[in-house]
């Protein structure tokens, strides 16, 4: 058996999150494979800031917006960027690559799903991305595989404080939320955080920036890393690396950090 650690990481922009002591961060954490989301940024600059890393990528289609990469300490297989959708918004929030683990090649996806807004036509391009993102995670579910990110979906009540105020809201809808259970129930993949972390209420991943919720710990848990059927029995340990206060926050989404014993 050879364990890996593993985070996933709404970065808020990967230039801001360094500045603000992501690097400390990762010297403690000491990931061996990260997954970016929201990392705004070109090519080269991710290239510079992780250094030493292999890395795959794929910015968003609009400057400033989106992006994801899949960063590990050991050579990356076969890496794939995006789903093959015609959508040009649809850029920057899927990218995925092989790792060997010990003899076994597992398969990470850093996935960024929309945040979307009732009446708004986001919403119904989540939902046409999260139909191509299922079929891929068809593909990937007889392998050892691992997708994680923000899904921006809270997917029960013990997973956003205030759930009761946010009912009929973009990222608690009945509607997004069945995605996910049809993920879990029907092709048996597994929600790690949940599986490791207690029943809830909580461990929440993001928390506003405005007021005082991350002082209060008014969050949503809206980052997973979810593993397939043949993997998730591996997951040994997980954990959400929460800032100890609001200044020390390196970005608005705290990572969910798992160790897979493969």
């Amino acid at each position: 058996m050879t364990k890996i650690v593993v985070a996933a990481v709404n970065v808020n922009g990967v230039r801001a999150a360094f500045r603000r002591g992501m690097g400390a961060w990762l010297d403690g954490a000491r990931p061996d494979v990260l997954l970016l989301q929201e990392v705004r940024a070109d090519a080269a600059v991710v290239a510079d800031l992780l250094d030493g890393w292999h890395v795959v990528h794929e910015a968003g289609a609009d400057a400033g917006r989106a992006g994801v990469a899949v960063a590990s300490r050991t050579p990356l297989l076969e890496p794939r960027t995006g789903l093959g959708t015609p959508v040009a918004a649809d850029q920057g929030r899927w990218v995925e690559a092989g790792v060997d683990v010990g003899g076994t090649v597992v398969r990470f996806a850093s996935l960024y799903l929309h945040s979307a807004t009732v009446g708004h036509p986001s919403l119904a391009a989540k939902y046409a991305y999260m139909s191509h993102v299922t079929e891929r995670m068809a593909e990937l579910g007889p392998t050892p595989a691992v997708v994680g990110g923000d899904f921006n979906i809270a997917h029960r009540e013990v997973d956003i404080k205030n759930w009761k105020g946010n009912i009929g809201k973009s990222g608690f809808l009945v509607e997004e939320r069945a995605w996910l259970d049809r993920w879990f129930d029907e092709m048996g993949w597994t929600d790690i955080g949940r599986a490791l972390g207690g029943p809830g209420p909580g461990p929440y991943t993001w928390w506003s920036m405005r007021g005082r919720a991350f002082d209060n710990d008014t969050g949503w848990r809206i980052d997973y890393q979810i593993a397939s059927p043949g993997l998730a029995d591996r997951a040994v340990a997980a954990r959400v690396d929460r800032a100890a206060s609001y200044a020390e926050r390196f970005s608005d989404h705290a990572p969910v950090v798992v160790t897979y014993d493969v």
